[in-house]
C-alpha cells in the first residue's frame, strides 16, 4: 500500500507548458514542478526526457512522484523528446545523436535558470534510464548524478531486440507500439492551431523502426553507439542503477556495478517494469525518499548516509508456486559491499545422464531436439505487473520438451545470487541453431518453478560481432550465461537444469529444427551461491509514499488476457495476448485517452518456418479540436533465407481515415 502525501516541506507550483529552445530553433515542451520560493532559495534540477507524452501518457505516474520530489527542494523537469508529445520536430529512432545533443542543451538550460543552483541530475525508467546513462557518458558539465531505472547498458544484447544473438518477438511488438504512439498529434490546448500541421508532419515522416533494427542482426556500430558498456570509463558521475526481478533489464544493474569506476549503487527488488514506490509485484518501497537522499548527497553535497549503506541491495525471493501474475513476492532484502560480492562463490555441477552431480560421469550420449512449441508456458520476455498474465507457469510441460538434469533432494537449502553459467561441449546436425538453458526449483510435489534462464545463438559462441556457422557433426564449445537471479532454494527441493532448442513465442525459431548431441559428463553448470553473513543487518527502506494522482475518471476498465489455442487438425498453436488499458478521462485537463493491443503468435508443430507474428495497437486522443485515433500493425514471418516484415499505419480524425501508410521489407537471415 502506498500512502498519499499532499503537503510537503516546501510549497510546489507547476509550470506547464514550458518551451525550451534548442540552438536549431526547435522548441521542446516541458512541465516543471519546483518550490514556490525557488527564486530566492534556488534548487537543483532533475531531468526526465522521454517520448511517452507527458500530459496524457506518463502523467498517471508523473504526478505521483515529481511534485513530491519538488516539495523537498528540487525542480523536476519532464520533457517530451523532440518529435513526441507537444515538442516540435521529428523522432526518427530511439537514442539518436540528436536526442543526446538536445539533452545536453536542456541540462545547460536548467543549470542557467534563476531558480537553479546549477547542479542537475538526470533520471528515468526504461527509455529515460537508457538516455540518462548515455548522456552521462557525454559528461555535460552541469550533470552531477544519475538514477537509471529498468534500463540497459547494452542495446544489442540486453534490450527488446536480440537476446543471446537470437531475435526476440518483442522487437516487432515494440515497433508496433511506437509506430502508433509516434503518429498521435500534439495537444491543441498547448500548441494551438498548429496541432494539425505538426501532426501531418509526424505522419509524413512515419516509418516502422523494425526496418532499421532488423538490418542489424549482429552486434555492429549501430548497436555499439549508445551502449555505455562499450566504454564504462566515460561515465564518471555517480550512478544509482535500479530494476526488478520481474522486469527485463535487471542484468544491467550488476554489470554497471562491476563496470563503473565512480560512485555507484545497485538495487534489484521484486518488481516488474515499474518505479519501486509503485512496485508491482510488491513489496513496494519508499523510492521517493531514497531518491531524495541520493539527490541531496550528490546535488547538494549533504551527507545523507546513503553511501555508507550496502553498495548492492537485492530482494532474495523465497520459494512460492508459479502463477501468471503476482501481487507480492515473498522474500527478504540482502546487502552486498560490492559486486562482484565476496559473499558469493561458484559451485560446480556436472551434467551427467539426467543428473546434476558434483563429479563427472562420462558415458552415454544424450540427444536434444525440442519441438517448435517449446516455450508456450514460459511467460513473456519481461513483465508489466498488475494482473497482466506475463509470468512463467508451472514448467513441467516445458521440462519434458528438453533434456533435464536434476540434483538429489537438497539436504540443506541455499541462496542463489548472481548469474549461473553453462559450459557446453556438444555437436549439432545443422549450421544454425540456438540453445536455451533454464534453472527450475522442483518442489516435492513435482511443481517446477522457473528460477532463471538464458539463450545463446550458437553461431555467436565466439561473440556477436562476427558470427560463425556451426560445422554439422563437429564438436563445439560454448559458454551460456544465464540471467542474474536472487532466489532461495529450500531443503527438500531439487534443482533442475533444462536444455531446449526452442523458446517460442519469445525467440524466433531457427530455419531447421536442430538436433544437438551431448556426451554425459562433458558439460557443467556453475551456480552462484551466496554465503549468509553472520550478524549482518538487513537493508531497510521507508514505506512507499506518493503525491496525489492525476484527477481522472475511468470510462472503461483495464483488462488483460493471455490465451493458448491448439487446432489439432492443422497442428497450429496460437498464443494471443490482449491488453485493453481502458478509456480514461483526465478531468483536470479535459483529455480522453484509450489504448488497446493484440499480439498473436502462431506456429505449426514440426515447421519452424510457419512462425507468424501479428502485433497491433489502437490508440486514441481527444483534446479540444483534436479527436484522433491511430491503428498500427506489424507482421513478421520468415522463410529459410529471409525475414519478411510488413507494417501498416492508419490515422483517423473523428472516425474518418485521413492518413495511411504501409511497407514490406525482406531481410536476409544473418546467422539467425
Amino acid at each position: 500500500m502506498t500512502d498519499i502525501v499532499e503537503t510537503f516541506p516546501r510549497a510546489v507550483r507547476c509550470i506547464d507548458p514550458v518551451f525550451i529552445p534548442m540552438k536549431d530553433g526547435t522548441r521542446l515542451a516541458a512541465t516543471i514542478w519546483l518550490p514556490d520560493d525557488a527564486e530566492t532559495q534556488p534548487v537543483p534540477a532533475i531531468l526526465e526526457l522521454i517520448p511517452y507524452r507527458r500530459r496524457d501518457g506518463t502523467v498517471f505516474r508523473d504526478l505521483k512522484m515529481h511534485p513530491y520530489i519538488a516539495g523537498h527542494g528540487f525542480a523536476c523537469c519532464r520533457v517530451d523528446i523532440r518529435g513526441s508529445g507537444d515538442s516540435e520536430g521529428i523522432l526518427p529512432d530511439e537514442y539518436t545523436e540528436q536526442e543526446f545533443d538536445d539533452a545536453e542543451e536542456i541540462i545547460a538550460w536548467l543549470a542557467a535558470q534563476s531558480w537553479s543552483t546549477g547542479a542537475v541530475g538526470m533520471t528515468g525508467i526504461s527509455w529515460g534510464g537508457f538516455n540518462a546513462l548515455q548522456v552521462a557518458a557525454r559528461q555535460p558539465p552541469a550533470l552531477k548524478a544519475v538514477i537509471a531505472l529498468c534500463c540497459s547498458d547494452d542495446r544489442y544484447a540486453d534490450d527488446v531486440h536480440y537476446h543471446g544473438g537470437c531475435l526476440l518477438t518483442e522487437d516487432a511488438m515494440w515497433s508496433s507500439f511506437i509506430l502508433g504512439l509516434g503518429a498521435l498529434p500534439p495537444d491543441p490546448q498547448i500548441v494551438g492551431d498548429r496541432w494539425r500541421s505538426m501532426w501531418l508532419e509526424r505522419l509524413e515522416a512515419t516509418t516502422c523502426w523494425s526496418e532499421t533494427w532488423m538490418k542489424h542482426q549482429r552486434r555492429d556500430a549501430y548497436w555499439q553507439r549508445g551502449s555505455v558498456c562499450e566504454d564504462f570509463s566515460k561515465i564518471t558521475i555517480p550512478v544509482y542503477a535500479i530494476s526488478g526481478w520481474d522486469d527485463t533489464y535487471y542484468n544491467a544493474v550488476p554489470r554497471l556495478m562491476q563496470g563503473l569506476s565512480g560512485p555507484r549503487k545497485g538495487l534489484i527488488g521484486p518488481w516488474s517494469h515499474a518505479y519501486p514506490f509503485l512496485g508491482d509485484p510488491g513489496p513496494a518501497i519508499g523510492y521517493l525518499q531514497e531518491a531524495i537522499r541520493w539527490w541531496r548527497h550528490w546535488l547538494e553535497g549533504i551527507d545523507t548516509g546513503i553511501m555508507d549503506e550496502p553498495a548492492y541491495t537485492t530482494w532474495l525471493v523465497e520459494p512460492h508456486a508459479p502463477a501468471p501474475f503476482y501481487t507480492d513476492h515473498p522474500g527478504r532484502w540482502v546487502g552486498e559491499p560490492s559486486w562482484p560480492s565476496p559473499n558469493v562463490s561458484q559451485h560446480l555441477l556436472h551434467l551427467n545422464d539426467g543428473a546434476l552431480s558434483p563429479s563427472a560421469e562420462l558415458g552415454q550420449t544424450m540427444i536434444l531436439s525440442s519441438p517448435v512449441t517449446a516455450g508456450r508456458d514460459f511467460g513473456r520476455y519481461g513483465g508489466y505487473g498488475g494482473t497482466v498474465p506475463d509470468m512463467a507457469l508451472d514448467q513441467r510441460r516445458e521440462d519434458g520438451l528438453g533434456l533435464c538434469f536434476d540434483t538429489q533432494p537438497l539436504a540443506e537449502g541455499f541462496d542463489m545470487l548472481g548469474a549461473a553459467v553453462v559450459e557446453l561441449t556438444a555437436a549439432c546436425d545443422v549450421p544454425d541453431a540456438f540453445i536455451v538453458a533454464k534453472i527450475c526449483d522442483v518442489a516435492p510435489n513435482g511443481t517446477s518453478t522457473l528460477v532463471t534462464w538464458g539463450a545463446l545463438n550458437l553461431t555467436h559462441r565466439n561473440g556477436s560481432g562476427a558470427p560463425v556457422k556451426l560445422v554439422p557433426g563437429e564438436t563445439f564449445n560454448a559458454r551460456l550465461d544465464l540471467n542474474h537471479t536472487g532466489r532461495r532454494i529450500p531443503a527438500g527441493h531439487r534443482l533442475r537444469l533444462v536444455l531446449t532448442t526452442q523458446l517460442w513465442p519469445i525467440l524466433w525459431p531457427s530455419p531447421v529444427i536442430p538436433t544437438i548431441t551431448i556426451a554425459s559428463g562433458t558439460c557443467r553448470l556453475s551456480l552462484p551461491v551466496r554465503t549468509p553473513v553472520a550478524g549482518a543487518i538487513a537493508p531497510h527502506f521507508e514505506p512507499a509514499v506518493s503525491s496525489p494522482a492525476v484527477a481522472s475518471l475511468e470510462l472503461s476498465p483495464e483488462t488483460h488476457r493471455r490465451t493458448v489455442e491448439m487446432d489439432v487438425g492443422t497442428r497450429r498453436e496460437a498464443t494471443t495476448l490482449i491488453s485493453d488499458f481502458g478509456r480514461q478521462q483526465l478531468t483536470d485537463r479535459a483529455i480522453v485517452t484509450a489504448a488497446r493491443v493484440i499480439d498473436r503468435m502462431t506456429i505449426v508443430e514440426g515447421d519452424p518456418l510457419s512462425a507468424h507474428l501479428d502485433t497491433g495497437w489502437d490508440l486514441s486522443f481527444v483534446s479540444a479540436d483534436a479527436d484522433v485515433a491511430t491503428r498500427s500493425k506489424v507482421t513478421l514471418t520468415s522463410d529459410a533465407k529471409q525475414f519478411h516484415l510488413t507494417w501498416r499505419l492508419e490515422a483517423f480524425e473523428r472516425d474518418t481515415l485521413v492518413f495511411e501508410r504501409e511497407g514490406t521489407t525482406c531481410f536476409d537471415r544473418d546467422h539467425i
